[in-house]
This record gives structure tokens, sequence and C-alpha cells, in this order.
């Protein structure tokens, strides 16, 4: 499908200039989209931030913004961070993602997916679509029957939640070895905020590698969804907790897996953690919480740098030929640990929090081509 098919088919809004270009989280992003079809009720924001190492690939993010401002806001953080995650990698991809304005429990249809798949080919490559929160592998299908820039589709990788997971974890054991000194999760006490997919994913990893021997009483859990609550606690005997007392628990590990922004001035004095480490992206409210994080001797796992698995799972689906190879992607997703290692000497030799270390490392990347060769058509 053409520019300009694509342009008769939806209302593409074009942003007032200096309202974007001067937005606080505004950075220097290569390509922002706003398509509007009253007809499916889809009103969707593609922003692509960089582009340099490769096609912008990054999740299709579904939620109820509480108003537009506050969507551009999550499209530009989110696009940004899938910059660092794709370099931290050493991926041929950049960044980029989209979000649309609704509620995933009541606003859904095929033919909404299908509209968003016709937006994502309209860009011609520039941007490929995956699932992220509020959207799922059903719902990339729909949208992979109007375009061929769609990956994490069922009959291929599937559901990236495992990888994900998988990635996490390692980052957890990084970060104990670095803090703690040790890799045994018997002795270690943790608070999960949130056990959808990713989150019940690092409960059973946790556990099948000894916390089972415990019975969940080192652990405790929250989330928004009672009935995700109620799968951990048969499962796995955790403690429940309501969500605004998730950070003042006793633990050695705080494990975000949930939204953005929830390390913050308010939440930070509440931590008696002394490591976080988790799946939510954009976890830091601010850049200067990083600080705030070290001051306190809390070491923090980037988390564009810990729960870059998914990322490496739709990107073998991608390039390996002839067919995915999910063990391979398992092994690439090994490399996380050795990331978040450089990261913690980087952040200890030079005396800076570990956003910083790492974002220097990316930068310094995403500036040059990325060393494992070219990228697959989609």
């Amino acid at each position: 499908m053409s520019q300009s098919s694509a342009l008769r088919v939806y209302e593409q809004v074009e942003a007032e200039p200096m309202s974007l270009f001067s937005a606080k989280d505004f950075d220097n992003h290569e390509h922002i989209s706003f398509f509007c079809d009253p007809k499916t009720g889809l009103k969707t924001i593609i922003a692509i931030h960089n582009t340099k190492r490769g096609p912008a690939l990054g999740g299709c993010r579904m939620w109820s913004y509480a108003s537009e401002e506050e969507a551009i806001t999550d499209a530009l953080r989110l696009s940004k961070g899938m910059t660092y995650k794709a370099a931290m990698a050493d991926l041929p991809l950049g960044g980029g993602k989209s979000v649309i304005i609704g509620d995933s429990n009541k606003d859904k249809s095929a033919a909404l997916f299908e509209k968003m798949g016709e937006c994502v080919q309209s860009l011609n490559g520039q941007y490929i679509i995956a699932e992220d929160v509020g959207v799922t592998t059903d719902d990339v299908a729909h949208m992979a029957k109007k375009t061929k820039y769609a990956v994490g589709l069922a009959k291929k990788s599937g559901d990236p939640s495992p990888v994900t997971a998988y990635g996490v974890y390692k980052g957890l054991k990084a970060a104990m070895r670095t803090r703690l000194g040790h890799e045994n999760v018997r002795d270690v006490k943790f608070a999960l905020q949130g056990v959808g997919h990713v989150g019940m994913e690092i409960l059973k990893l946790l556990f099948e590698d000894g916390l089972l021997a415990r019975n969940g009483q080192q652990v405790y859990i929250c989330d928004i969804n009672e009935s995700y609550v109620k799968k951990a606690v048969d499962n796995y005997g955790v403690i429940p907790v309501p969500t605004d007392k998730i950070y003042d628990q006793n633990v050695d590990v705080f494990v975000p897996c949930a939204l953005g922004a929830i390390i913050n001035d308010r939440t930070i004095p509440r931590l008696k953690a002394s490591i976080v480490a988790g799946c939510a992206n954009n976890q830091l409210a601010e850049n200067r919480h990083g600080s705030i994080l070290r001051e306190r001797n809390i070491l923090y796992a980037p988390d564009y740098v810990i729960n870059a698995g998914g990322l490496i799972n739709v990107y073998h689906e991608l390039n390996d030929q002839p067919h995915y190879n999910r063990q391979k992607a398992l092994d690439h997703v090994l490399g996380i640990y050795d990331t978040l290692q450089e990261v913690f000497e980087m952040s200890q030799k030079q005396s800076m929090p570990t956003n910083q270390a790492a974002d220097m490392i990316a930068e310094k990347r995403f500036k040059q081509p990325p060393s494992g060769g070219g990228l697959a058509a989609a």
C-alpha cells in the first residue's frame, strides 16, 4: 500500500510542531505519525526514534490513556528506549514504538487491528510492529493480514513473554552476583510488581531454581488483575499485597513488571530492597532517579538492558533462516548477563549511576553500524 493511498484511507493528524518538538521527551525522533480511522475507532501514534542501525522495531501498546499528551509521551519514551535496547543487544535494528488509545478489554476488534496493519504498511518498512501491553499475538496476526512488517506471530516465534522472562531471570542473577555476592535464590526475598505474562514466567523460573523449597513465603506479589494474583498464589504460595504496598516490603530484590515511571520521588524512600531489576519499560520517572538509587546503595539493572529478551526473540524470527530457532534465541539472550556485568563494572569504576553507564555504552553503539551483520527481509 503506498503512502498516498494510506492518506486517503486515514485522517493523518498533523501535530502542532512546537508542541511536539519542544516536548520534554522528544529526542530528535526521526518520524512520528498520527493515524485516525473513525470507522474502527483506531487512534494510534507510531514513533520512530532512530534507524541508523536498521529499521525501527518495537511493540504496539493499547492503553486507556488519560490524555493524548500522555499517549504521545509514552510513544516518545518507549521508542527511544527501543533504540537503546537494540544497541545494547547489538542488533541491526533501530527503535520504534506504537500506541493505540483505547481500552484493550472493550475496544478491540479484528477490523481495528487490520487498519493498524495498514498504517504500518504505509511506512514502507521503516517500522516493524510486534505485541506489547494490551496487544496479543492474535491481534498481531490481524495486523499481519495487511502488512508484511509484523513479527511475534504465533505460527512463528509466538508469545515472546517466556524469552523476555528468561532474560530478566539471567539479569537478576547478574545483579545478585554484583550486589549480594552470590546467585542462590533460596536465601533471597523478592517483591514482584505485576504477575502478568512475563511476571508469571519469572516466578516460574525462580521457583524452578529453588524458591519452591521455601513454599513461596519469601516472595511478595501484586497485580491490578485479581485473576493473576489468584493464579500466582495458587501455583506458588506467594504472599499477595495491595498494589500500593509492594514498595514497602522488606525484600532483597524489587522486580517491576508492570508499567513505567514507578521509580520516583515518592517510591524510592519506601524501597527496602538493595536491587531493582525487572521487565517494565521506563522504570525511572526521570534520569536523576538513577542517581538517587545509587546514593541509597540500591543497584538498578537498566530496564532496556535486562528486558531485551523479547526484542532478541523477534529479531531471530526475522533473521533465522530457513526457520525461527527458539534455542538460538535463548542462547543469544544469555548475553544479557554479560552486558549487565559490563554496565555494573563501568558504573563502579567511573562512579556513575548504572542508567548513565548503560546510556553511554548504548549511544556509542547506535552511532555506528552493528557488528552482527545485516537483517533479513521481513
